[in-house]
């Protein structure tokens, strides 16, 4: 990745971080899901931060 692309890629995680909690459930999903590909170990430490944040990100399970 480039400067430019890794710079605009910090700025768009950010406004995502901000805006979190007004996103449809679906949309967070897949920005998470996505973020933390092969990620795992981080998972934790990014859900816990987002929900800090946004305390009404904290959903119910979905149902099976």
């Amino acid at each position: 990745m480039s400067d430019a692309d890794d710079h605009f890629a910090r700025l768009l995680g950010r406004a995502a971080m901000d805006v979190w909690g007004d996103m449809p459930r679906d949309i967070q999903e897949a920005l998470f899901e996505t973020a933390m590909k092969e990620r795992s170990s981080e998972r934790e430490e990014l859900a816990r931060l987002l929900h800090s944040r946004h305390p009404r990100t904290l959903h119910p399970a979905k149902p099976g």
